[in-house]
């Protein structure tokens, strides 16, 4: 007897509950006072930090590719250095496990396994399901008595003004999680791929706590940001028109993924400090590799696409390393020259598959780096929050008395410098090859935010520069274009922050 059932719904007006966003087992529901119930722990898989493994699982084992695994001892974990530097040990984070209590025995009973799909509303219902009468409950995201702002927030998900940051505070810090969730069942993905909704649901949460919340830029919200920008471009009619529902599924998750695990710390940080990631991918994209890498993983870990034909399921994951690896800004030339000779030769022809692939890499690109063309009270955040994570890698490299990046040292850089350097040779000539391709209003729009922007960080220095004109010149006033790149060398994404902690051998950038 098949019985219907919904995602575990997590209330907004209340913290959601560690062991919920541990990643051993499933999410479950039990009869217990809290609203999940503990995993059982015969199917716990061992986990440490962000590389994950079951013993018995050798295609997990595989996926990784990251050297991290190790056998866990029966005493518990002891910091192992991977690399030639003595800080840069790997971070294995202590995820919170809730054994159950006198309840969990009791999950034996044939319908306490059927109540443990079911989330709170769908439970309530139980009895009906169970006697198969029809229920026509419709997917929700949020919880049925929540009738909030989020919820208000997300009928105008495609409008360019939309606040990540409140949508965020909104959400109890789950915004990754709903704004992905959401987007996929809007479009009607979730029932076209028929796909688990537990198994979306973990994959989705287990994504969010993949990303290091310490981290000022490449954060969760950041990939909110990315994710939800995305889904704008999406809509634009050039590329409605042709994109099939497989091409968005794929755009949505390379958006949710791109920095998985990023470590606030750029590519030249981890080269020259022998990290065991620079090694692994041989100083080329180490970032986005590990990010393609580290979402190949959750996929496989969850089985989200275990029930697609084998070759289409492999085909999506190069397919999203294609994406996440367009992101790297050291190819930024390579992929915009490109771009200007098709828009030159008018050539483009969404009808093609590839052509098709390659305008989701350039969306995900200008997804990537939209953060100047957002209104001024968006940007500006955005903008202090990339600067202080390049503050905090230069911070580290005065501290083990390596040589500070460029844009890294506070001492000598200004927000102001490095965001005019980026907007002027990176993020001007992409968004204005974009609005070549789609002239839409959107288009028009991020091009007058990043002039208002752009002007705006102008004043701002000119105030700074008359108060501090006798001071050292900035280095980055002095080379505004070097600036630029570094700003997106240092990741490939203008974020990817790092606190003056050790830095955890598993992250990444883009």
């Amino acid at each position: 007897m098949e019985v219907c059932y919904q995602l575990p719904v997590l209330p907004l007006d209340r913290p959601v509950p560690k062991h919920v966003l541990s990643r051993r087992g499933a999410i479950s529901f039990s009869s217990s006072s809290s609203l999940f119930g503990a995993p059982d722990p015969r199917q716990l898989s061992q986990r440490r930090g962000a590389i994950s493994y079951d013993s018995s699982d050798q295609t997990a084992l595989y996926i990784r590719m990251l050297g991290d695994v190790r056998v866990r001892s029966q005493v518990g974990f002891e910091p192992e250095r991977r690399s030639s530097h003595p800080y840069l040990c790997i971070d294995f984070r202590t995820l919170h496990t809730r054994l159950g209590c006198g309840s969990t025995a009791a999950s034996s009973a044939p319908e306490r396994r059927v109540h443990r799909l079911l989330s709170f509303q769908r439970y309530l219902h139980s009895s009906r399901l169970l006697r198969g009468l029809p229920q026509q409950i419709p997917l929700h995201i949020l919880d049925e008595d929540y009738t909030g702002q989020a919820r208000c927030m997300l009928e105008k998900v495609g409008n360019w003004n939309f606040d990540i940051f409140l949508f965020d505070r909104l959400t109890n810090g789950n915004g990754l999680i709903t704004l992905t969730f959401h987007l996929l069942n809007q479009y009607g993905l979730v029932e076209l791929f028929q796909l688990d909704m537990v198994k979306l649901w973990r994959f989705l949460v287990m994504v969010q706590e993949d990303y290091h919340s310490d981290n000022p830029y490449h954060n969760a919200v950041h990939a909110a940001d990315v994710t939800q920008a995305m889904y704008c471009y999406l809509q634009e009619p050039m590329l409605a028109k042709y994109l099939t529902s497989y091409d968005i599924l794929l755009g949505l998750v390379a958006a949710a993924t791109h920095d998985l695990d990023h470590p606030g710390v750029n590519q030249p940080f981890l080269i020259k400090t022998d990290h065991y990631l620079a090694t692994l991918y041989r100083n080329t994209s180490v970032l986005e590799n590990h990010h393609w890498k580290s979402a190949v993983g959750l996929l496989r870990e969850t089985g989200l696409f275990s029930h697609l034909p084998v070759e289409d399921s492999l085909n999506m994951e190069r397919e999203l390393g294609s994406l996440i690896l367009a992101t790297d800004i050291s190819r930024q030339n390579e992929y915009l020259s490109r771009f200007r000779t098709h828009l030159d030769q008018d050539n483009l022809c969404l009808s093609n598959a590839s052509h098709r692939h390659f305008i989701l890499q350039m969306a995900l690109k200008c997804a990537d780096i939209c953060n100047p063309c957002r209104p001024w009270e968006l940007s500006k955040q955005w903008s202090e929050k990339v600067t202080e994570e390049f503050f905090q890698q230069g911070d580290i490299e005065k501290k083990h008395k390596l040589e500070v990046s460029p844009l890294c040292d506070r001492e000598k850089n200004t927000v102001g410098n490095i965001q005019i350097g980026f907007m002027t040779y990176v993020a001007e000539p992409l968004f204005a090859e974009w609005a070549r391709f789609s002239d839409t209003r959107l288009s028009q729009t991020m091009l007058g935010h990043m002039g208002l922007n752009k002007a705006s960080w102008g004043g701002l220095q000119q105030e700074q520069t008359s108060v501090s004109e006798e001071a050292e010149p900035s280095t980055a006033g002095t080379d505004t274009e070097d600036v630029a790149a570094r700003r997106e060398g240092n990741t490939a994404t203008a974020a990817g922050g790092t606190s003056s902690k050790e830095i955890p051998q598993g992250n990444r950038e883009s």
